[in-house]
């Protein structure tokens, strides 16, 4: 077990912070990694009530979670009742895993004790740009939020996604299923649709079913390679990530790009391959605690050209994916299984 010993004044002190808010408003994955921030406070101290601050259409990631007493959501609109509601809770502490302008401005409302998450900007600007790497033996995201905490004692636990108990799979359970995730918010970090589409074929010679897995913005690209796949399962839904979870969970691994899916996959402990294209792991925002390998094209001095994504190729080439072939993707599968 990783513990941190830095015990100082300015260190959380469970016996007298007895309230805490947490601040992490967006995005899917962003928010998956910090449920082990929130879990190792918890264990720390049963008696200390966490809430958890989010966009409203995140909150059901928190639904059924047992360390959290109360969900606020952000909105613009009744930005000021939810604000009379925060200082109507007494916080001892708020965490800001988010840290930017809206997250700034509830914290100097509510005016508890505040930390907040280090977003190495200035180290993710120099590598994108100059590719200096500061970051290469930087922690994991979500040690990093931990780390924002002095004194906090980490588990080893993975990612947290609580589910009903009354589930409602798709799947037929002990089924040969193998998981694709094609999507993602940014071109950039999207294998291209051909590649799943090769990739899912040869996994079908070999006796394994397709299932296909993505969100309201996926499912025209779901859609087309569910067409292009005899036999596959489409699973794209409208951004109803608990059931996402439960289908995932019954595969014998997901095949996704570096994405909000991989870290909701993380959750449900199958192995993940996962496809890195502008993105490079030093970001910090790989599988949590749990079995994966990475497929990224190591031989490009243009990567990373963005630490989030870009709508188009800066090169006009496209190999940070393009030289990933299926052929490469279906070895790195294999070796991931067994």
């Amino acid at each position: 077990m990783h513990l941190k010993k830095t015990i100082g004044r300015n260190s959380l002190n469970l016996s007298k912070n007895k309230r805490i808010l947490i601040i992490r408003l967006s995005s899917l994955g962003d928010i998956l990694l910090s449920t082990p921030l929130i879990r190792s406070i918890k264990n720390q101290n049963k008696l200390v009530s966490i809430d958890i601050l989010l966009r409203k259409e995140y909150q059901d990631l928190f639904k059924f979670n047992p360390y959290i007493e109360h969900i606020f959501t952000y909105d613009n609109d009744v930005y000021i009742d939810l604000l009379r509601e925060l200082n109507d809770r007494n916080y001892d502490l708020v965490i800001d895993l988010q840290n930017n302008f809206r997250s700034a401005k509830i914290k100097r409302k509510i005016g508890s004790k505040v930390f907040s998450f280090n977003k190495r900007s200035i180290s993710k600007f120099i590598l994108v740009h100059f590719k200096f790497n500061t970051l290469k033996n930087s922690p994991l995201i979500p040690q990093r939020y931990a780390d924002s905490v002095p004194g906090l004692n980490m588990d080893d636990g993975g990612l947290d996604l609580f589910l009903p108990d009354k589930k409602g799979q798709d799947l037929i359970p002990d089924d040969n299923y193998i998981g694709i995730a094609p999507g993602s918010k940014h071109f950039t970090k999207m294998w291209l649709k051909e590649y799943y589409i090769d990739l899912s074929k040869m996994l079908q010679y070999d006796g394994f079913k397709i299932v296909i897995f993505g969100g309201k913005s996926d499912k025209h690209l779901c859609e087309e390679i569910s067409n292009e796949i005899s036999g596959s399962i489409n699973l794209c839904n409208d951004d109803k990530i608990l059931r996402t979870a439960e289908n995932m969970s019954m595969c014998k691994a997901i095949i996704c790009n570096d994405s909000g899916l991989m870290h909701a996959a993380s959750t449900c402990k199958v192995p993940i391959l996962a496809i890195f294209g502008s993105s490079v792991k030093e970001f910090g925002f790989l599988p949590y605690n749990c079995k994966y390998l990475i497929l990224e094209n190591n031989q490009l001095n243009c990567r990373p050209c963005s630490h989030v994504g870009k709508s188009k190729c800066p090169k006009k080439h496209f190999n940070c994916m393009k030289e990933l072939t299926p052929g490469i993707a279906y070895s790195k599968l294999k070796e991931l299984l067994n």
